[in-house]
């Protein structure tokens, strides 16, 4: 049985209130400061309603139970989970990917479910992360995201922002993005890390459902570690990204992918870079911490060769099954 809503340690609100016709959006009001008039909205049939953006914001928060500092014992408690449709926030169990021996308290589990389409053209859908002192949250996704483009060509946007404190462990298994034909779509991540934190995020792109021209994507992911910046990368794909189908970047692959661990074990001795095949490698960061990055003609390879690169890391992060 669910808590209700006024348990001490879930709150829930679940909302898909969208502006009544006739708000002015964020670009007309620019434009007429400026004086200029906004442009007329393209022409729609009769009787059919314009689509407002939908904006959400969701948010999860852990803390530990038990001994407060090292061993396996105790447990992580959710003391706040917030979903706003599409943004549904579910506990869950474990999952098949997920590493198999983590090492702390046990882990509270989380699964974002998506409570509607998108994000499509407009929509901005924001998620705060904040894993306390010492406890440990895996958060996944129940399906892929499927970016689609709106009626009049605005971009959408989903922003996430992750706090982990010291001595705590975030595993973020997000599914796919898909950017379909038309979208225009950026991702952006900011991490910060307490310098004892643990970080397993893993990102896959899929260019396109079958045999389609994919839209564009912007995926921005800076990670700071004990203030310090530790990973920074942007990349852009679709038709509005010069160059992005060169061999720099993606080349003829549909799918591209990539595992940033961030292991405070690893201070002395970083694990080695080594080649995965043709198409994948393991590189070790200035930092306790490696990158596994992979291309791919299609999702399953790409799960495939990042899972193979998670093994070489060994225990604690080589997956379970």
């Amino acid at each position: 049985m669910n808590p209700p809503p006024s348990s001490p340690w879930l709150s829930a609100i679940s909302s898909s209130e969208r502006p009544v016709h006739g708000t002015v959006t964020q670009t007309q009001a620019g434009a007429t400061a400026a004086g200029r008039t906004p442009p007329p909205a393209p022409p729609r049939e009769p009787g059919i309603a314009p689509r407002a953006a939908m904006h959400a914001r969701a948010a999860v928060s852990t803390a530990r139970s038990g001994p407060p500092e090292g061993g396996p014992t105790g447990r992580t408690r959710l003391v706040r989970m917030r979903s706003q449709a599409p943004l549904v926030l579910r506990p869950t169990v474990l999952v098949r990917d997920e590493p198999g021996a983590i090492a702390g308290p046990q882990p509270a589990r989380v699964s974002v479910a998506a409570g509607a389409a998108g994000p499509i053209g407009g929509d901005h859908l924001s998620l705060d992360i904040d894993v306390g002192p010492g406890s440990t949250l895996v958060l996944g996704e129940i399906s892929a995201r499927l970016l689609l483009p709106g009626p009049h060509a605005e971009q959408s946007r989903s922003t996430t922002t992750v706090r982990v404190d010291r001595g705590g462990t975030l595993i973020w298994l997000p599914q796919p993005m898909i950017a379909a034909t038309g979208c225009r779509h950026l991702n952006d991540v900011h991490v910060e890390l307490a310098e004892g934190a643990r970080l397993l995020l893993r990102e896959e792109v899929v260019l396109g459902r079958h045999e389609e021209v994919p839209g564009t994507l912007a995926q921005h992911v800076r990670v700071r570690r004990a203030g310090r910046p530790l990973y920074d990368q942007r990349l852009d794909f679709g038709p509005e990204a010069i160059g992005w189908d060169s061999p720099a970047v993606a080349g003829s692959s549909r799918a591209l992918g990539s595992v940033l661990v961030v292991d405070p074990s690893w201070a002395d001795a970083t694990p080695p870079a080594q080649p995965l095949g043709e198409d994948a490698a393991v590189l070790p960061l200035s930092g306790p911490a490696v990158l596994i990055s992979a291309t791919s003609p299609d999702s399953l390879t790409l799960r495939r060769a990042l899972t193979t690169g998670l093994r070489s890391l060994g225990h604690p992060w080589a997956p379970s099954v």
